[in-house]
């Protein structure tokens, strides 16, 4: 500028170089810095929309807004499972025996592990009704298991048990809480699978072959593990088949596993009756007793074996009722092959809340080590 000062003196307006200056549009900003402005805007965009999608995108996926979420989409437990080396499989794990069933993703778990849904027809009950099944971050990611067979665990809701299996539910902490657990030596890896417990609402069945109503009993003792067989790698052993349940889904839990002991080996029963009570069974006495837990306890011990697991849990602030039942049925059973165990939850309520938090405090541990779970692939 050969000396001349930066602003100058006209009038009592003062004009500076770097400044405002004035147009028939309006201000304009200096022509030096309008690059920088607008740089400067660009970021602070970029960024903003950047910190709306984290905190959105789980809000969306949550109320299942397209395209923020894959409920629905198609996914696949046994796609490529069963090609290769069949001498490099486990000799105690059965490949997924097929046909492939279709599962579409029906909720995410904390560590990013699905649960999914299908429809099932039983090929031996004839009944048709919903599966959620889930398999645990070892079974999906980890390569040592890769062709390994994993335990099963079959758990029943309590309440009308239809059309939806409350133990899908991700608020419940089932499948979050047993990936934790696994991880810390709690528990085994459990696939976890969720069938409905009854055919409608109305009425409840025992978990049973009730004589002229639908066949629940082999829908879940047969259609269901069956499903589970064709689509994910098992152990061959009934060390490797469970139940679990509470409430109603805790006695047909219970039930199944003391009717074929030689194909479940261990249950967790929270909160269940120990008699079968659906007014379905009226003018069937001998049917209703052949599903009788005490019954086929004593024909259990009589013919000594197999060996059996059953953890039982109760919370205090049930009716006493319940817990008296509980002991009574282990001080007249709890013998031979027939292993009990018992966890009194204080304070626990006839309730899922109540019972999954327990279940990490010693029911999970006492039958993962009366059962089998994954052996590195060779």
């Amino acid at each position: 500028m050969d000396g001349t000062p930066a602003h100058v003196l006209r009038g009592s307006t003062i004009i500076r170089s770097d400044v405002m200056t004035h147009s028939p549009d309006g201000p304009q900003p200096p022509q030096g810095r309008r690059p920088r402005f607008r740089a400067r805007r660009w970021i602070i965009t970029v960024a903003s929309l950047a910190t709306l999608g984290l905190v959105a995108w789980p809000v969306l996926d949550h109320f299942d807004i397209p395209p923020f979420t894959d409920k629905g989409d198609p996914i696949s437990f046994a796609r490529g499972q069963s090609q290769g080396d069949p001498g490099k499989v486990n000799a105690d794990t059965l490949m997924p025996t097929g046909p492939e069933r279709t599962f579409t993703i029906d909720d995410t778990v904390d560590d990013g592990t699905k649960i999914a849904r299908t429809t099932l027809r039983g090929e031996k009950s004839g009944f048709t009704g919903d599966v959620w099944v889930w398999a645990p971050d070892q079974y999906l990611h980890d390569k040592k298991y890769a062709r390994s067979g994993f335990p099963v665990m079959i758990a029943l809701p309590g309440g009308p048990g239809y059309p939806v299996n409350y133990w899908s539910e991700t608020k419940r902490k089932l499948q979050s809480s047993i990936a934790t657990w696994s991880k810390e030596g709690k528990s085994l890896p459990f696939i976890l699978v969720m069938p409905v417990l009854n055919p409608d609402e109305k009425r409840y069945y025992d978990g049973s072959d009730i004589p002229g109503q639908a066949k629940m009993g082999t829908w879940l003792t047969e259609d269901v593990p069956n499903l589970v067989k064709q689509n994910f790698r098992t152990l061959k052993s009934r060390d490797g088949w469970a139940f679990m349940g509470s409430s109603s889904g805790g006695f047909a839990s219970l039930k199944s596993v003391l009717k074929y002991p030689d194909r479940f080996k261990a249950v967790i029963a929270s909160g269940p009756d120990i008699v079968p009570d659906s007014p379905l069974w009226a003018g069937h006495e001998k049917e209703k007793q052949e599903n009788n837990p005490q019954k086929l306890a004593q024909k259990l011990i009589n013919r000594k074996g197999p060996d059996v697991y059953l953890a039982f849990q109760v919370g205090t602030k049930e009716p006493v009722k319940r817990l008296k039942d509980i002991q009574k049925f282990q001080a007249r059973y709890g013998k031979g092959p027939v292993h009990t165990n018992l966890r009194v939850i204080e304070g626990g309520k006839h309730s899922a809340r109540s019972y999954v938090p327990s279940l990490g405090k010693g029911p999970l541990q006492y039958i993962s080590e009366h059962m089998q779970g994954p052996t590195p692939s060779p």
